[in-house]
């Protein structure tokens, strides 16, 4: 963290429209005194992924009326020539499996490490003081890029490279998706769990055809296998 106070400091947050990066909007809201959000075009298969990244936004202001004032502009960058080089599940008609790696063919090769170089870039152009992303270790899907080390490396080199401290923070980083859900429903309650029910979208599919209580999604994929667990782990516990 800077040394200036949650209250004095702003954010951009790396915003999909997914449940993590919805979760992590609602988490800088309530935290600092302005955020942006950066979404990334790079190629997706789905459309429906950047369609739902703008119904989250706009839901927030109902959903966290306290701190509706504090959110500011969203940006898209376009990545598609960075996509293509990957030739995943996510950019591509291929089957979701297991590399020879032992990663999943949805792992985009350093996604985040541009995403989190670009967004750099653009917090210092914006004059934002942190950098706030969904990453988490805990349910990372294989990810070698949501590790803690790794985001931790990155915040290292970003500060040398702009000579100036560039704090990531990663809110969901050491969460479950249970854990996930019970936080969101801690900061905005009913309305915040429901706008993130409805509106986001995780599916790796791009199905919003299939509703579930968790949402719209295939519900076979990883992705909705993984947040169809979290929501019936938490609302066993709730």
């Amino acid at each position: 963290m800077t040394e200036t106070s949650p209250a004095q400091t702003s954010a951009l947050v790396l915003f999909s429209g997914g449940q993590d990066s919805a979760t992590c909007l609602a988490w800088a809201l309530e935290r600092y005194a302005r955020v942006e959000t950066v979404g990334f075009d790079y190629g997706q298969r789905h459309a429906v992924e950047m369609a739902a990244r703008l119904r989250v936004r706009d839901g927030m202001a109902a959903a966290l009326p306290d701190f509706a004032d504090r959110l500011g502009p969203d940006h898209v960058v376009d990545l598609t020539g960075f996509g293509a080089i990957g030739e995943t599940a996510l950019t591509t008609d291929r089957a979701i499996e297991i590399d020879a790696r032992g990663l999943p063919t949805t792992f985009v090769p350093g996604r985040n490490l541009v995403f989190l170089s670009v967004a750099a870039a653009l917090a210092d152009r914006r004059g934002l003081d942190l950098l706030v992303g969904g990453m988490c270790e805990t349910d990372f899907s294989g990810y070698p890029d949501c590790r803690r080390d790794t985001i931790e490396a990155m915040s290292r080199a970003l500060t040398l490279g702009l000579d100036k401290p560039v704090p990531i923070e990663t809110p969901l980083m050491a969460l479950t998706k249970a854990q996930t859900w019970a936080l969101a429903d801690r900061i905005g309650g009913a309305d915040l769990v429901e706008l993130i029910v409805e509106e986001s979208h995780t599916c790796y599919r791009g199905d919003r055809a299939h509703h579930h209580a968790w949402g719209y999604g295939c519900g076979e994929c990883p992705a909705c296998e993984l947040r169809a667990a979290g929501w019936i782990e938490w609302t066993a516990g709730a």
